[in-house]
């Protein structure tokens, strides 16, 4: 069984690619030997294979298919994983043909895992959170409107409504919430060089998490997050990678997005580094 293959190209090229990304499973019968899950926090990237989860990485980021998601998330454990799964899908399959964000069509892409029974998987830590939407708070990504911190409020309460315990996250980072969610869990620092010092970034975005009462997921853009909007050197991710996780309060670190050479030479290497800082730290939960 396989997820279903879509992309959706963002309009923000700092953005993750919200299409259903390809996750691969290993076929009935040959999956791996049940792993625990190692401890710290979450880290991994987007668009990361299962097959992947192991010695670097234990964390992705995953749209999934109703047909698929048990099995996933099945494997995923066995592996020593944990996932934050998109259950709404692309972008594209919640605006209307103009663009614009369509909350009734959100709702109907996520009611579709209504009737699939993952909520084991919830409770016992493989299941991250609810990936609710990508960067909302930018209206280049929606016709020209932002879509409100009180919609992703909206959101947030409509799938605790169904999951009552799974995590809430949001792709924004927290100063673009609001100060009085009671259903939104997370928000999230994607961190690329055009951000400044990464050491006063991740300041930032904890005491604005802290203060809006919100837990945290941080990361890089790998790939377009160097100071000419290209690919990060491998000194680059484990430089300032490091200082993400030199804060205790993250609750996951998932970059933007996998490639091949992350398990090879220099990049192995600088993201080996990061997956033991990862480790070091508490395991918590993304829940507020």
């Amino acid at each position: 069984m396989f997820t279903v293959a879509a992309c959706g190209d963002s309009v923000d090229p700092t953005s993750p690619d919200t299409g259903d990304d390809v996750m691969t499973v290993v076929p009935a019968g040959n999956e791996p030997l049940a792993s625990a899950f190692a401890g710290g926090i979450p880290f991994g990237n987007f668009a990361q294979p299962i097959s992947q989860l192991g010695a670097i990485f234990n964390g992705s980021h995953e749209n999934s298919t109703t047909t698929g998601l048990l099995r996933e998330l099945q494997e995923t454990k066995s592996r020593g994983g944990k996932v934050i799964l998109a259950l709404s899908g692309s972008p594209r399959y919640y605006t209307d043909g103009a663009g614009n964000f369509s909350f009734t069509e959100w709702k109907e892409r996520v009611n579709r895992f209504r009737n699939v029974n993952f909520r084991s998987y919830i409770e016992d830590g493989t299941i991250v959170g609810h990936y609710l939407i990508d960067e909302p708070n930018d209206p280049a990504n929606w016709n020209g409107k932002e879509v409100s911190s009180s919609m992703v409020e909206e959101m947030a309460k409509y799938s605790k409504s169904i999951w009552p315990t799974m995590a809430t996250i949001v792709r924004a980072e927290p100063r673009h919430m609001g100060d009085n969610h009671r259903y939104l869990d997370a928000a999230w620092a994607q961190y690329l060089y055009r951000r400044g010092n990464v050491n006063e970034y991740i300041k930032d975005v904890v005491n604005t998490a802290q203060r809006k009462g919100l837990a945290l997921i941080v990361g890089m853009n790998v790939l377009k997050g160097n100071r000419n909007g290209g690919r990060m050197s491998p000194s680059e991710v484990e430089d300032w990678g490091s200082a993400l996780l030199s804060s205790s309060y993250p609750c996951a670190f998932i970059n933007w997005k996998y490639s091949n050479d992350m398990t090879s030479g220099s990049m192995r290497n600088a993201m080996s580094a990061l997956r033991r800082k990862a480790e070091n730290r508490s395991n918590k939960s993304c829940r507020a």
